[in-house]
């Protein structure tokens, strides 16, 4: 990985490296924006983190140990969760360092907390529910010679529920939060399958919304289908063939205001040999 350049350059793609595997995440990234995806992928581009970035992977560490307490059947109460909290949230930042704005991170600490204690209250997860698996990484072959699929999954719950764990910083409504995660549920129930030998009952979105007064907002989506698997793979193979033809054009949209390249973005050459 290399740090953030002023002018990007263009570089050799890998291409092997790039079709050897593939996640949601990546998938994401590259159908969003592909030339996003040549920063983060290609040129292997990094920043700071952003201060919602850090509450997302704090609050994300906290509710892993809360699962994994229940998982091994070891009590954990919300003193030395909090403890673990603040011990985490300062060890992070020595390997990922976080681009605060001045006085801000007080206050995010705060907010990040407030989202897990909310969430151990509201929970709708009984304290004594033992998980299936908690951050299970699994990997899958997928069909007609595609990229190995790899990704983790958060918690499944008994009889083969799968919860995916987010912050928000507004209520998501239903059908644009199921849409907007289609593809990340979708990879999830195959890598389950691969795992389990059998279907993923269902799928829940634990979304902890930083409102004022945080809450919690609970999605709940059935089981994998024929339609949503054949969509997800045409995902994939289009993907494929842009990485071959090392299509890595930019997707102008509003969603550039929050990019982390988009300065880099507007100084690209937009050079193709």
């Amino acid at each position: 990985m290399i740090a953030a350049l002023d002018t990007p350059q263009l570089a050799k793609v890998d291409t092997e490296r790039l079709l050897a595997k593939v996640s949601a995440s990546r998938l994401n990234c590259f159908h969003t924006c592909r030339l996003k995806f040549y920063f983060r992928y290609v040129l292997g581009l990094v920043k700071e983190a952003t201060g919602a970035l850090h509450v997302g992977k704090s609050v994300h560490w906290a509710l892993q140990q809360w699962s994994k307490a229940r998982w091994y059947g070891q009590p954990l109460d919300t003193e030395s969760l909090k403890q673990g909290f603040d011990l985490h949230w300062e060890s992070s930042q020595e390997k990922d360092p976080v681009a605060w704005e001045i006085d801000e991170e007080p206050k995010q600490k705060d907010k990040a907390w407030g989202l897990v204690d909310m969430y151990l209250r509201d929970t709708p997860i009984p304290a004594e529910e033992k998980p299936e698996g908690v951050e299970v990484s699994i990997e899958a072959d997928l069909p007609d010679g595609l990229p190995r699929l790899v990704g983790v999954i958060d918690l499944v719950r008994p009889g083969g529920v799968v919860v995916d764990f987010k912050t928000s910083a507004s209520t998501p409504f239903i059908a644009q939060a199921i849409h907007r995660n289609e593809t990340q549920l979708s990879a999830y129930g195959i890598l389950h399958r691969e795992a389990t030998g059998r279907d993923a009952s269902g799928f829940e979105l634990h979304h902890l919304v930083k409102t004022k007064v945080p809450k919690l907002v609970v999605t709940h989506v059935g089981a994998m289908t024929d339609q949503r698997e054949q969509k997800f793979l045409r995902q994939v193979e289009s993907y494929v063939e842009g990485v071959e033809r090392e299509d890595f054009v930019p997707a102008p949209s509003l969603a550039c205001s929050s990019c982390e390249f988009f300065h880099e973005c507007q100084l690209w050459p937009e050079v193709r040999k």
